[in-house]
């Protein structure tokens, strides 16, 4: 780690940070100094800012500089539960508890890992770290993942989930009753500035998030619920029906109410939609309850 200060210049007036950032430290990219910034190791006259903050002149700008470690992902042999496969996308039905890419602390046993090992032709389809992966599951939520074996594949697909043509729907149980029983959380989502494991609304350096809820099962002191993802932020549902005053089911990280049985949050990622990245065609997927949630469900049912 290095440590960099600048005063910004008068010809740099109204210049975003990570832009400024970028052209004043040589070891920096504009990728880097804008994580940098959303992790607050850029500060702004002593204060977090967002990459997207326009400085002034006289500004001093504090950076410490992290560069991170090169991890790439090697193959190695994890069974992966495959429910569609071609030449160019693979679908996945993740399992909880499988990390999807490698970082800091998960160097190895990753779903890109198992990716590396059953589709060779993956590797290095959007970075040596991340082959094939265009969007995320957490850790312990379980569910439908779709995977990019080719370049052409992943471009479409991270353009098809950036502009919300591809539809992610999941399953999730929280306490009480939601109201309205159904309707859209339109919350801005950033890092918890108490806690930099967890996420939080109005966190720092928020970015717009908006999660679809509606309610498909009442039971005794609980709902079922469907959730629809228009953007895709770190721990978005969880953090948004949190906020809502309704936590998932069994997630520690943002006080969801623990249930007998029940070992990671109640969420699981059971319908997928894409267009085929050759074709065009419409593919639709789903995914049953894992047995660890389909017992907790069937015990709330008769509790």
């Amino acid at each position: 780690m290095t440590a960099e200060r600048r005063e910004v210049p008068p010809d740099a007036q109204g210049t975003r940070l990570d832009v400024y950032v970028s052209e004043s430290m040589p070891s920096v990219s504009r990728a880097l100094a804008a994580r940098l910034a959303r992790e607050e190791h850029i500060l702004v006259n002593g204060n977090p800012a967002k990459p997207s903050h326009r400085l002034n002149a006289g500004d001093v700008v504090e950076a410490e500089i992290i560069h991170p470690a090169a991890i790439s992902a090697a193959p190695e042999d994890i069974p992966l539960v495959i429910i569609y496969q071609d030449e160019d996308v693979a679908v996945i039905d993740k399992p909880p508890g499988l990390v999807v890419h490698p970082a800091p602390g998960h160097a190895g046993g990753t779903l890109a890992n198992a990716l590396a090992a059953q589709f060779p032709r993956s590797a290095g389809v959007g970075g040596r770290e991340r082959p094939g992966i265009v969007h995320r599951l957490d850790k312990d939520t379980s569910g439908l993942m779709v995977a990019a074996l080719s370049p052409e594949a992943h471009r479409s697909l991270q353009a098809q989930i950036a502009a919300r043509r591809a539809g992610r729907r999941y399953l999730a149980l929280v306490p009480g009753r939601m109201r309205p029983e159904q309707g859209t959380i339109d919350a801005p989502i950033g890092r918890d500035p108490r806690n930099r494991k967890r996420m939080a609304v109005r966190g720092v350096a928020p970015r717009d998030a908006r999660t679809s809820y509606q309610t498909i099962e009442l039971l005794p002191g609980y709902s079922l619920l469907e959730a629809s993802l228009h953007t895709g932020r770190t721990h978005q549902i969880r953090v948004h029906l949190a906020a809502a005053g309704h936590p998932v089911a069994g997630d520690r990280t943002y006080q969801g109410p623990p249930l007998p049985g029940l070992e990671r949050q109640f969420l699981h990622a059971y319908r997928l939609s894409f267009a085929h990245p050759k074709t065009g065609q419409d593919l639709q997927f789903e995914s049953a309850l894992p047995p660890d949630l389909r017992r907790v469900l069937d015990d709330t049912r008769h509790a």
